[in-house]
């Protein structure tokens, strides 16, 4: 099939995911063939440098032959088995990796196949699990604003962004949005209680009815809106609210977790273990689809125990697939043997440097936020004179000026305009100096041609 066939091929068989008309229809649409470590190649022979890791998740890199060959292995022995009633090695031994990896108590893995499943199946436990211990008036759920927690029915409610929600009419009721953590910092002399994001969370509570809340859910630092690396103590005095009024914390880690922070789960990296923890991606590198969520061991059991319940009542066809679970096996595993996640933490400083120098450089960044290897860099108008972005301008920077710039350099990365106006970088996390250096190469043109834009 040649370069003409296969986009045309596209725009009548394949429909988008989150991708414009008229972006799926143009000439340039990206047709990615191959992947080596950092870097992807198009048809034409392109290499692009791959700034964000996939969507988050090939933290190993593009073209290992190891997973590959774990998962070739695993479909030879046993393509396919389920965990209804049954068990398999593989999701055995998944489970039993990840959940030593995962802090605390968080012992027991419910496999699905993506994020947003993952964020379903907390939802649905943290009901159930209420229901089983004689309380189920506890179905209400509080998350952040600008908060991204997936696209099913259920996870889009969570999910704090308007303009996504809005198409798909009345959802789930009974969730309740608080605010994020731009911007704040706890007051000298008072601690993380005093945050009015926090604040705002108890006055809802409270307001509702403590005892009609299932669930809190939060990213350890929140995606959209911009790596906000949450302020000190703020996860502590999370943890402490939900014990105060009985509420399960789920720390939504489908980003955050398996190194993205430079720890296996960003929980830990704050030092705080949740009730659950949803994840995905970084679990197997993008090398196929796997999800869960880590539960508490005392809730798993509480569940199971229960004479109101005795049953998890959910489940999938492909939740805790052989192949899927080898494949997960296999991509931790070297992830350890690695120390991918020394490698992160090793590098964060130069890493966060350079984006110091890029921000000195370009009066059109505002600042960087992030940790690890997971930043955003917010755009204003002119950060010495105070002049915000215009609205047109937002838009265009988002889809013409900043694509076209990656385009030029060869850089693939996500320019995102939830709440703001930002360019995400998250780089798979074996990237090493000289790959960082040209990610933040590449960085630098693009943000001269925003620069260039905005002053004309």
């Amino acid at each position: 099939m040649n370069q003409s066939d296969v986009r045309a091929r596209a725009r009548e068989h394949l429909f988008p995911h989150f991708t414009r008309g008229a972006v799926w229809s143009a000439d340039e649409l990206p047709v990615i063939v191959r992947g080596e470590g950092c870097y992807l190649y198009d048809d034409r022979g392109t290499r692009f440098l791959d700034g964000l890791a996939g969507l988050f998740c090939v933290n190993m890199g593009h073209g290992r032959s190891d997973v590959p060959a774990a998962a070739t292995k695993q479909m030879e022995q046993l393509a396919y088995w389920t965990n209804w009633s049954a068990a398999h090695p593989a999701s055995v031994e998944a489970a039993t990796l990840i959940s030593g990896l995962a802090p605390g108590d968080l012992d027991t893995v419910f496999f699905v196949n993506s994020g947003s499943e993952a964020v379903e199946s907390a939802i649905k436990f943290a009901r159930q699990y209420h229901l089983s211990q004689g309380e189920p008036q506890r179905t209400k759920i509080i998350s952040r604003d600008m908060s991204y927690h997936g696209t099913t029915l259920g996870a889009l409610a969570v999910t704090g962004i308007p303009k996504f929600k809005a198409p798909f009419g009345p959802l789930m009721p009974g969730v309740f949005h608080v605010p994020h953590t731009l911007g704040e910092r706890v007051p000298e002399g008072g601690t993380a209680a005093d945050l009015p994001s926090l604040r705002a969370m108890v006055e809802v509570i409270e307001r509702e009815g403590p005892d009609t809340f299932a669930a809190v859910f939060a990213e350890p630092v929140q995606n959209s809106r911009g790596a906000l690396v949450p302020p000190d103590g703020y996860w502590a005095e999370l943890r402490s609210i939900c014990d105060r009024y009985g509420i399960l914390l789920v720390a939504d880690e489908v980003i955050c977790a398996f190194g993205r922070l430079g720890d296996w789960f960003g929980s830990a990296k704050y030092g705080v273990v949740p009730d659950l923890i949803t994840f995905a991606k970084g679990s197997t590198s993008g090398y196929a689809p796997l999800g869960g969520v880590l539960i508490r061991e005392p809730l798993a059991q509480g569940l199971m125990a229960s004479s109101r319940a005795g049953v998890f009542t959910h489940g999938s066809t492909w939740g805790g697939h052989p192949v899927s679970t080898a494949v997960a096996v296999a991509n931790v595993s070297a992830m350890r043997d690695e120390d991918v996640l020394g490698n992160v933490r090793t590098l964060e400083p130069h890493f966060q440097a350079g984006l110091d120098r890029l921000r000195e450089a370009h009066p059109s960044v505002l600042e960087w936020r992030g940790t690890g290897f997971f930043y955003a860099i917010e755009l204003t108008g002119d950060r010495d004179s105070g002049r915000d972005l215009t609205e047109e301008q937002g838009v265009e920077l988002v889809r013409e000026v900043m694509p076209r710039a990656m385009r030029e350099v060869n850089l693939i990365t996500r320019p995102d305009d939830r709440g703001a106006t930002l360019l995400m970088l998250s780089p798979p996390l074996v990237a090493d100096r000289e790959v960082l250096d040209d990610l933040l190469h590449g960085v630098d043109a693009v943000l001269s041609a925003v620069d260039a834009h905005v002053r004309a």
